[in-house]
């Protein structure tokens, strides 16, 4: 790791009521928040996306699966009168729906115009990067290596762009037992959310097996999956425990805790506060807490409150491993209703 990259203490973190200074007791038990964590642009864009369609065009609106992986904000959205549907002859003809952030195949397009429903897209502008790259290559007339989760909504929207060329490859079993119509003409590409270091595993078989294979021209793991994990790498030699929070079906949180165990180092996930077991605390000194690209900061908030107050751990500090300053702009759908509607930011 480059020294830019290491981690660095923010010195501006300011202590909750009855809690100590970093450096004020060396026998507190510690909590290590990192940063880069929790929402990324594109997990912004998507929930902003449906706020301001709520606000604009009124309830109800239709989502497409869930707008992000986080069932905290699936019910807050759902109670400001999103309708969310896991297929689209469920939303009634000529209805407004919304595509969620992990994207769609052309088939369900195809199915949305065919019921003449009002489409806003909030697929993540990485994802489609993927999505674009799927086309490029089926295409040239290549034989596609997905590398990603089975039934991952993402993953089932690149498939679809070039059926007929896509092999899904989960792991290294999965390229040992791959057989292509022509091996000379092969491609890979991956799901956005994946682990760094169990792709970067079955990359380097693909390569064994499909010398001349074809990759992206930059990779396609999201810049905030990269950055949360390389966090927690950062950090599990100086803490004794991981809490991550974010949702079950958040392929990238789960990928934080995989990151974390395999550094040798216990690490849960939690959805809240709530589902924080206290038998992980037994003899635990230092704690360090990271989020999912999909889970709210208030979430966060909850989990560090229950350290301080249920836990006693007094002691804060703040690992930064990267400045994430990255924004996506907002569908066309909806800044055409507002000049002012540019971007977002996360």
């Amino acid at each position: 790791m480059s020294e830019d990259s290491m981690p660095k203490v923010n010195e501006s973190v300011s202590p909750s009521p009855g809690q100590q200074v970093v450096g004020e007791s060396t026998s507190a038990k510690k909590v290590l928040l990192l940063k880069p964590r929790g929402f990324c642009a594109g997990v912004v864009r998507a929930v902003d996306v449906v706020k301001l369609a709520l606000e604009f065009y009124q309830p109800p609106i239709y989502v497409l699966h869930e707008i992000v992986h986080n069932k905290h904000v699936v019910q807050e959205l759902g109670a400001a009168g999103a309708i969310f549907v896991d297929e689209i002859e469920e939303v009634p003809v000529g209805a407004r729906i919304i595509f969620s952030a992990h994207g769609v195949s052309p088939q369900v397009r195809s199915d949305a115009r065919d019921r003449s429903l009002k489409v806003i897209d909030a697929t993540c502008p990485l994802v489609t990067k993927v999505h674009m790259e799927a086309i490029r290559f089926a295409k040239q007339g290549y034989s596609i290596a997905l590398i990603g989760h089975k039934h991952h909504d993402e993953t089932i929207g690149t498939m679809g762009e070039a059926p007929e060329h896509m092999f899904l490859v989960s792991d290294v079993a999965d390229v040992d037992a791959l057989v292509v119509p022509n091996p000379e003409r092969v491609a890979y590409l991956t799901q956005t959310t994946l682990s760094l270091d169990e792709t970067r595993d079955i990359i380097a078989r693909l390569k064994e097996r499909f010398p001349s294979i074809q990759g992206p021209p930059s990779q396609d793991i999201c810049y905030a999956t990269e950055n949360r994990q390389l966090a927690v790498k950062a950090v599990a030699p100086s803490c004794d425990l991981l809490l991550v929070v974010g949702s079950q079906n958040s392929s990238n949180s789960r990928r934080l805790v995989e990151v974390c165990e395999n550094s040798g180092v216990p690490a849960y996930l939690v959805d809240d506060a709530s589902e924080i077991v206290p038998a992980w605390l037994d003899g635990v000194e230092t704690v360090a807490v990271t989020a999912g690209a999909s889970a709210p900061e208030v979430l966060v908030q909850g989990v560090m409150d229950q350290l301080r107050l249920r836990f006693q751990f007094t002691e804060l500090e703040e690992m930064e491993l990267k400045d994430e300053d990255v924004r996506f702009n907002l569908p066309p759908e909806l800044k055409i209703l507002d000049p002012r509607l540019q971007s977002v930011t996360n």
